[in-house]
C-alpha cells in the first residue's frame, strides 16, 4: 500500500471529513465497501456541527489518513476515564476497503490511546447484527464484554442494539 500519512484532525478537515463519513456509512456510495450500514440506516450518519465539537473537545482526537494528498480514512479516540478509551467511526472509504487501510487505522487508534490518554483498555460498540464486522474486531483482539447498549434514537430500534467489545493495549 502507498504510504498513508496519520495526524489528528483539524477544523480545517471538516469539510472533507464529513463527506468522506457519509459515503463510507450511508447510501449507496457506501455499499461499494463491505462496512456500511447503509441496508439499516437511512439517516445521516453525523453532521459537520458534532465532527467540529468532536475536534474542538481535549478529550478526543478523530486521526485522518491521508493517501497521496487525499483524505481516505478517519477515526476516533475518546477519553472514557483513567484507563479506557473509546475507539469509534473507523471509516475507509468505500473504494479502499480491504486494502489494510482499516487495520492500519485500528492500529493507529490504539497507540494514541496509549500516547494520549495513558489507557490500558480501549472498547467499542457494533450494531450486533453486524456479525462480519464483530468478527473483523474480533481477529483483532477485541472481544465481546457480554455489555450491551441501546442504539440512540427515538424511538428505541431494538434491532440496532449495539454489542460493547473490548481489548487491553
Amino acid at each position: 500500500m502507498t504510504e498513508i500519512a496519520f495526524r489528528a484532525a483539524t477544523l480545517d478537515d471538516v469539510a472533507a471529513l464529513h463527506p468522506l463519513i457519509e459515503r463510507a456509512y450511508r447510501g449507496e456510495t457506501a455499499k461499494a465497501g463491505w462496512t456500511h450500514e447503509a441496508d439499516l440506516l437511512f439517516d445521516t450518519r453525523t453532521s459537520a456541527q458534532e465532527l467540529s465539537a468532536l475536534i474542538a473537545d481535549p478529550g478526543r482526537v478523530i486521526l485522518v489518513a491521508h493517501k497521496d494528498g487525499a483524505l481516505v480514512g478517519c477515526v476516533q479516540v475518546a477519553r472514557v476515564d483513567d484507563a479506557r478509551t473509546y475507539l469509534g467511526m473507523l471509516t475507509v472509504e468505500p473504494t479502499l476497503q480491504a486494502s489494510g487501510l482499516g487495520r492500519r487505522l485500528l492500529a493507529a487508534a490504539e497507540i494514541e490511546a496509549v500516547t494520549r490518554f495513558a489507557a490500558r483498555r480501549m472498547e467499542m460498540t457494533v450494531i450486533h447484527r453486524r456479525a462480519e464486522l464483530i468478527a473483523w474486531y474480533q481477529r483483532r483482539g477485541y472481544a465481546p464484554t457480554g455489555e450491551t447498549r441501546a442504539f440512540p434514537v427515538d424511538p428505541p430500534r431494538p434491532e440496532l442494539e449495539f454489542m460493547v467489545l473490548e481489548k487491553g493495549l
